[in-house]
């Protein structure tokens, strides 16, 4: 578990439990045109780099898991995001540094993620992380915006 100060209160980062997935689905809801349904997050419930930060109540997630690649697993950050009246006080990079610390735990050797061309606070918190553009999925998302495809190595 990791503690980060926020503005008097304290955000502890653990494993999502069912009773956070109203809190996460609203989250998505608000922070993505197109969110993921809530079905989705109960799929995920039990992995390890599913993750919710809780200040007493959820203020934000990440979903990441490993694939199987060639004999060493590739992580994938699936969905990240930040209650809007919590972002800016490092809630999402310590979710990041959390879903990446799991991967590597399970022998992944990079990192992956998808996002939005326009993301330029998703883009920022990424390339801090030492992600780099990899390559561009054209009209990845429903309104036609382009994904950045950003990799990150875990060995180095």
């Amino acid at each position: 578990m990791t503690t980060t100060a926020t503005d008097d209160r304290s955000v502890r980062t653990r494993e999502a439990a069912r009773a956070d997935l109203l809190a996460v689905f609203r989250i998505e809801k608000a922070s993505f045109p197109q969110p993921w349904p809530y079905r989705a997050f109960e799929r995920f419930l039990g992995e390890p780099g599913f993750l919710v930060a809780d200040s007493g109540e959820v203020v934000g997630y990440v979903l990441a898991d490993t694939t199987p690649k060639s004999g060493r697993p590739i992580g994938h950050v699936k969905d990240i995001a930040v209650a809007p009246f919590a972002r800016g006080q490092g809630i999402g990079a310590t979710l990041l540094a959390r879903a990446i610390d799991a991967m590597r735990e399970q022998k992944a050797g990079s990192v992956r993620l998808e996002v939005r061309e326009s993301n330029e606070p998703a883009l920022g918190l990424y390339r801090r992380f030492g992600f780099t553009h990899r390559t561009t999925s054209p009209g990845y998302y429903a309104d036609g915006e382009d994904a950045l495809v950003l990799v990150r190595d875990l060995d180095g």
